[in-house]
């Protein structure tokens, strides 16, 4: 029982580690990563249930990938869990940042590390696009396809157009969509309730 759990918080701390490394370029970056990690290696989450914690994660301030690491560690290990999933995460950045302080406006000016950051671009971007259009299809199976691509459209008039803050378009969305199949349902009720009036006086007539 005590391996099973040393393994488990070795498990969770490598995870958190490895997106931490490996997530260039911020918080956008490491949500793919945390992703195949929790949900496509080990299980931890259902697609579902990442989409519907990355949501409330991006309403809430902050980093979200530290606030993604910090359930995570809590849904698995407890407090305990959290505090190591975000010490995992935070402190490679923070080691690098530490030791390269002294060196970054040679850096930043360096062709290699130009040359670095152009490259990886296409792969966040790509990675970025395949988990985006992998939601766009659960949203358009969960909504249907009239209403889904509307709610699209009405999201990017929001975001892209109008300007809105994106933490009160994810509430908006949140709040519509906790009660979205009760108001299906109430609809299909009061659907058949009329057809069923209707045929009733078709009877009677």
């Amino acid at each position: 029982m005590e391996q099973k759990q040393e393994r488990d918080y070795v498990r969770l701390s490598w995870a958190m580690f490895k997106t931490g490394v490996l997530g260039y370029g911020g918080g956008p970056s490491v949500i793919p990563l945390i992703r195949y990690e929790v949900v496509t290696r080990y299980r931890w989450l259902g697609d579902e249930e990442f989409a519907e914690i990355l949501a409330l994660a991006n309403a809430l301030p902050g980093p979200i990938a530290t606030k993604m690491a910090a359930y995570l560690g809590y849904r698995r290990k407890g407090t305990l869990g959290a505090v190591i999933s975000v010490l995992a995460h935070v402190m490679p950045s923070a080691i690098a940042m530490i030791a390269l302080l002294s060196a970054v406006e040679m850096l930043s000016g360096s062709a290699v590390v130009q040359g670095m950051i152009a490259a990886v671009i296409p792969v966040i971007s790509v990675m970025l696009g395949v988990m985006a259009y992998e939601f766009a299809e659960r949203a358009v199976k969960g909504l249907g396809k009239p209403l889904g691509i509307a709610f699209f459209l009405i999201a990017f008039l929001l975001l892209q157009v109008i300007d809105v803050q994106d933490a009160i378009v994810i509430a908006i969305f949140l709040a519509y969509g906790a009660v979205h199949f009760k108001g299906i349902a109430w609809w299909k009720k009061r659907r058949a309730g009329r057809e069923t009036a209707r045929g009733t006086d078709g009877g009677a007539s």
